[in-house]
């Protein structure tokens, strides 16, 4: 039966339709790029005001950005101004940002229905909640910590803590380094794996050393191997002074024994399976009555045999007061290594944020980082999880939060105190959760936790569209929707009103080779005779001129800058484009493809679409030390890569160019059926130059000979 409404929904397809006036009460709208699911959402919200008689108060409405957040208020705005005034102001690009945000808010605060509303971020209706009603599971003059990138929020950026994350990581680091063992702990792993690499293969020309010396020792210098790197860092720690390699001719000839320790007249040569034979040394030695003393490479095996071992060798010859005491400082050991410092703390920054957002105890992480077979991996974590629980206690104490704690704090009170749960589930009747697709784990149990038996939950968002893994993002909340929320429906929203038909049906075709995925069967609402161009240079140089003739055309034709937009994997990929259009005094979009999601423009160019290291797909399989937390897994990464392409795609609304290089043509452009596209480029010259030869006689002619001189026949003009 025909529900009847008063809202107007005439404008709306019979899909935005059917979610909009949907009583399920778990409910997923999947919605195809360009088909307007965010409009389909703030229809949903006024349909329940307008038509249920929902409180404004009762509704929550959840963004991941402030700009979405933003816009949703301008759209709500605009659809209450009956002026058109406001929608004016929005679009004049001589207003600045700060006054567009001011005259936002006036208007909210005009409009009460709209103001009643809870339009918010994920972090910012957090920090509302842990403000006003968390006091029994944290400080609520908490102070947020972050770094300049995240602070975005007007709300949050009120009460900011004095310092930033990385600022506390390495001042903990420093206080943690008065811990003489710590410090040459950390030393040792940055030399080795930060600085000298030694767990890339030797062979790798960008870490090649000429004499064969890979190893870095605690004060600076190089040596051939581990072993010998452990006999000098031994010394180090010890404060005893010895020489590397000392010139020595004692009678016959010059050699280099491997270390000389002046203080007890003593040389070492340290012996491995890779060394040459030491007869002609020792015999030299004794010649020059000498004290020679061998350790072995099997000793290095058990690293308290090898100590016990050097202390017997080297410190019963020391004299009796040898000053064996020495005080380091984390400012003088790191001099010159301070850039490979702050590596390392963003490295752990890194793990803090993953460790949080997949919800792991810190000490389960260390379990498993002990149990990897890779020295480089255990050793990173033996010094990077004493830092981590250091900066959570700091914190704590502080009373400092960070962006992913704003979350994990707000589960934590609703577990812990149903009081202050039931409040807020009893306020929410109605939750609209925008771009699901970007969901990580700590959202949904916070989703989860809002809900009751009668609450109606309705999530807008694209699988097509998860681009954020590597941020946390989890693609199987959207996928498996009904598996995480019990009785739930799903509509599908398969009318594309962006792109045309030949867009459309490529990025149909692109994202069908993914398999982790739910099936739609989208549509283009506009029709074009325009074909996707797929050009092919035969150097990026040809590309770049493609480029700039295309654009100076449309620009030509009348298509303003803000109607042609520059997309890439990489941004790196874009600076030569970038100087070249500066040279031309052309003044073009360019962003990442990340950057440009939700974007859309008349005429986009998809830059740098070529295969292997530096294009697109970019499978990045992170250092194995981010594996310990969560496992990639290549195929999933591939699939990523796909939606990214496919969200590229999907910007353009008329026309589409896909800039590649011949001979290396991104495996993407594969999976798009020719019957979408014209494939472009220049020929390759002929290496076979032409050769004319007489059509009556064969002879061989010259290029401007008119008449052949042998036999006489004309020759046609070519």
């Amino acid at each position: 039966m025909e529900t009847i409404t008063k809202t107007d929904l005439s404008a709306l397809n019979e899909q935005q339709r059917k979610a909009v006036v949907s009583e399920t009460n778990r409910l997923l709208v999947l919605a195809g790029a360009g088909s307007g699911k965010t409009k389909t959402l703030l229809q949903k919200l006024i349909y329940l005001i307008e038509e249920k008689g929902v409180s404004p108060a009762n509704i929550l409405a959840i963004t991941f950005t402030r700009n979405a957040t933003n816009e949703m208020i301008d759209r709500l705005i605009i659809s209450a101004d009956t002026s058109g005034e406001y929608e004016k102001q929005l679009f004049d690009k001589k207003r600045s940002k700060a006054d567009k945000d001011r005259e936002r808010l006036y208007q909210q605060k005009k409009y009460k229905w709209i103001d009643g509303l809870t339009v918010r971020t994920f972090h910012s209706f957090c920090y509302s909640i842990l403000r006003n009603d968390g006091v029994n599971e944290f400080d609520n003059k908490f102070r947020i910590i972050g770094d300049e990138k995240k602070d975005e929020e007007d709300e949050l950026a009120k009460h900011v803590a004095p310092e930033t994350v990385f600022e506390v990581f390495h001042k903990i680091l420093i206080e943690h380094c008065e811990d003489t063992d710590y410090l040459l702990q950390l030393k040792r792993y940055i030399l080795d794996y930060v600085v000298d690499k030694i767990h890339l293969k030797k062979d790798d020309l960008r870490y090649s050393h000429k004499d064969g010396k890979y190893f870095t020792t605690l004060d600076g210098t190089k040596v051939r191997s581990k072993s010998e790197q452990f006999i000098a860092d031994w010394f180090y720690r010890h404060s005893i002074k010895y020489e590397y390699e000392p010139l020595l001719n004692v009678k016959d000839f010059s050699f280099h024994p491997d270390f000389y320790v002046p203080e007890a007249n003593l040389y070492i040569e340290h012996i491995s399976d890779k060394s040459f034979s030491t007869k002609d040394k020792e015999e030299q030695f004794q010649k020059g009555n000498l004290l020679l003393v061998k350790t072995f490479d099997s000793m290095t095996k058990d690293s308290a045999l090898f100590n016990h071992t050097l202390d017997k060798i080297v410190k019963n010859r020391l004299p009796a007061n040898y000053h064996k005491t020495v005080s380091l400082s984390f400012r003088e050991e790191f001099n010159g290594y301070h850039d490979y410092v702050k590596d390392f703390v963003q490295q752990v920054m890194r793990i803090t944020d993953m460790i949080k957002v997949e919800n792991i105890q810190i000490n389960t992480v260390l379990e498993n980082a002990r149990k990897d077979q890779h020295e480089r991996v255990r050793n990173f974590y033996e010094s990077a999880i004493p830092i981590v629980k250091e900066y959570i206690c700091y914190c704590t104490n502080k009373s400092y939060l960070d962006f992913n704690d704003l979350i994990s704090k707000s589960t934590s009170l609703f577990r812990n105190q149903q009081d202050i749960a039931n409040k807020y589930k009893t306020k929410f009747d109605y939750i609209l959760v925008d771009e699901f697709q970007d969901v990580n784990n700590l959202q949904v149990e916070l989703i989860k936790l809002l809900l009751t038996d009668k609450t109606q939950l309705f999530c807008v968002g694209d699988d097509w569209q998860s681009i954020y893994g590597f941020r946390g993002s989890n693609v199987n909340y959207i996928v498996e929707f009904e598996k995480h929320f019990e009785k739930a429906g799903t509509i599908k929203l398969n009318l594309n009103y962006r792109s045309t038909q030949n867009i459309v049906g490529a990025s149909n075709e692109v994202i069908k080779h993914n398999k982790f995925k739910v099936d739609k069967d989208v549509q283009a609402s506009k029709k074009s005779e325009h074909k996707i161009v797929v050009y092919s240079g035969n150097s990026q140089e040809e590309n770049i001129q493609f480029c700039v003739d295309k654009v100076k055309e449309f620009l030509n034709d009348g298509i303003t800058n803000d109607e042609i937009l520059f997309l890439y994997r990489r941004s790196k990929m874009f600076t030569p484009y970038f100087y070249r259009f500066r040279d031309e005094a052309i003044r073009i979009q360019g962003k990442t493809i990340h950057a440009a999601k939700g974007l859309e423009a008349k005429i986009v160019f998809i830059i740098g679409l070529t295969e292997g290291n530096g294009g697109f797909p970019d499978i990045w399989l992170e250092d194995r030390i981010f594996q310990v937390i969560k496992k990639a897994n290549h195929d999933l990464l591939m699939e990523e890569e796909r939606r990214l392409f496919y969200v590229a795609i999907t910007r353009a609304k008329d026309k589409l160019f896909l800039i590649t290089e011949k001979g290396s043509e991104s495996s993407f452009l594969k999976e798009i059926p020719e019957t979408f596209t014209v494939r472009t480029s220049n020929p390759i010259k002929s290496v076979v130059e032409k050769i004319i030869t007489c059509k009556k006689c064969f002879s061989q002619l010259e290029k401007l000979w008119v008449v052949c001189p042998y036999c006489g026949q004309k020759v046609d003009a070519e």
